[in-house]
């Protein structure tokens, strides 16, 4: 809720629909949470009665907009919003554009690719072709993935502005998944200089050890990184040995969609 959203000098606060408000309220408790609050948290942190917690809930749940995740009681917000606010703001070109692209980036090396961006302090999926193997990386569309040790976080930021990202990077919760995981800002800062340098990103089975993935960053016709495609498989079909040459390969793939969005081809970022 902003500051102004209960400004009773408004000339709108006399049409304002008091469910409406609460839902809304609800909704942006929700997106501070990409892992899920429970009913009775919900209710302490809105000041609201427990029972019109519960009714605005169940609407949203039963529209679409809320998952609620039976073993664990928790609440938390889906695909369905994300796909309608990223249509709003131009997205739903990007995801028509991108889709022959990764298709063919998948044909090109066998793996899941897939693509998406930055949304708050964390990354999402936005759209994937899954790999043919019978061992696969496969994911919810919408599935949020940590800032400091996905490849496609990592192909973002590092193009970020220093305003954007700085704070983005402040945000962080270094949390360790493996032992390749980079937990601290220095080495973080070091790997977004390396991914500046050389076009891509890579996850050295970072967040997992079972799978490896390697990204690249896409820009629109302003030469501003709005996107990254990746490809995403187990480890040992992505080595540490052949994560250079499958950066090369969707970095090619990369550009490819960012000249399709207006990219200009002279940029300092259009070689092949």
């Amino acid at each position: 809720m902003s500051k102004n959203d209960n400004d009773s000098t408004n000339p709108l606060f006399r049409y304002k629909v008091p469910i409406l408000d609460r839902a809304l309220d609800l909704l942006e408790t929700l997106s501070k949470h990409p892992e899920g609050v429970t009913l009775t948290s919900l209710t302490a942190s809105l000041g609201m009665p427990k029972n019109s917690v519960f009714r605005i809930l169940s609407t949203l749940t039963l529209r679409g907009y809320v998952d609620r995740d039976e073993e664990a009681k928790v609440y938390r917000l889906n695909r369905k919003l994300l796909s309608i606010s990223y249509g709003a703001i131009g997205g739903q070109r990007l995801l028509e554009v991108a889709s022959p692209i990764l298709r063919a980036l998948r044909d090109a090396t066998g793996e899941t690719a897939l693509l998406g961006t930055v949304s708050g302090r964390q990354g999402v999926v936005l759209d994937q072709f899954p790999s043919s193997h019978p061992v696969k990386v496969v994911v919810e569309i919408g599935h949020a993935f940590p800032l400091h040790s996905a490849a496609p976080a990592k192909a973002i930021l590092a193009f970020l502005p220093e305003s954007l990202q700085a704070p983005l990077i402040s945000s962080i919760t270094w949390t360790r998944y493996t032992p390749n995981t980079l937990t601290t800002i220095k080495a973080y800062k070091a790997e977004l200089a390396t991914v500046r340098q050389q076009g891509f990103a890579v996850d050295r089975c970072e967040q997992s050890e079972a799978y490896a993935c390697v990204a690249a960053p896409i820009f629109d016709s302003s030469k501003q990184v709005i996107a990254a495609i990746w490809i995403s498989g187990p480890c040992d079909r992505l080595p540490l040995t052949q994560l250079a040459s499958a950066g090369l390969i969707v970095r090619k793939y990369a550009l490819k969609l960012s000249r399709n969005m207006g990219f200009p081809d002279d940029s300092e970022h259009s070689s092949d």
